[in-house]
């Protein structure tokens, strides 16, 4: 998907209705700077901002997606495409956030097994000081379980759909 092209094809259908980026904005709830982004490529107008300009410039989402306006021919594999990609975006983010699971369980887990290198000798300790001590410890242990029963559960969950 060629974000450039799709800019500046939301441009030349916002000027063929004779529409300032301020006034297109204020048809479809954005600023003219989030026009602006759009139309330069910066960012993707988001799916329900696709629809409103899809009834407003009547056409398809999906000749916006292809960046012009696609006869029936072209129609079907440029909607194949499209789908491939977004699709392909989709297994991306989630592989990224799989991988930023896993960063997690390691963290949590070093922070609950450093934490017992940082506790003082206990020889002396008084029996209130060593009782919070062992209460931190089990904390600690505790939400680090909780934390990687969590993300374990999330991955199987993504892998399992």
């Amino acid at each position: 998907m060629d974000v450039q092209k799709i800019g500046g094809f939301l441009k030349e259908l916002r000027k063929q209705n004779n529409m300032t980026q301020e006034q297109l904005g204020e048809r479809i709830g954005v600023t003219n700077k989030t026009v602006s982004r759009w139309e330069t490529g910066k960012y993707m107008p988001p799916i329900e901002h696709l629809k409103l300009l899809s009834d407003l410039y009547q056409i398809s989402i999906n000749e916006i997606l292809t960046g012009e306006k696609l006869d029936e021919e072209d129609y079907k594999g440029a909607a194949e495409n499209n789908i491939v990609y977004t699709l392909e975006e989709i297994e991306a983010k989630e592989k990224k956030l799989e991988n930023v699971m896993f960063i997690v369980m390691g963290i949590t887990s070093l922070l609950a097994i450093t934490s017992m290198f940082f506790l003082p000798e206990g020889s002396g300790l008084t029996v209130a000081e060593k009782v919070k001590e062992m209460i931190v410890v089990i904390f600690i242990w505790i939400l680090a379980a909780v934390c990687n029963t969590l993300s374990i559960i999330t991955i199987m969950a993504k892998k399992n759909k």
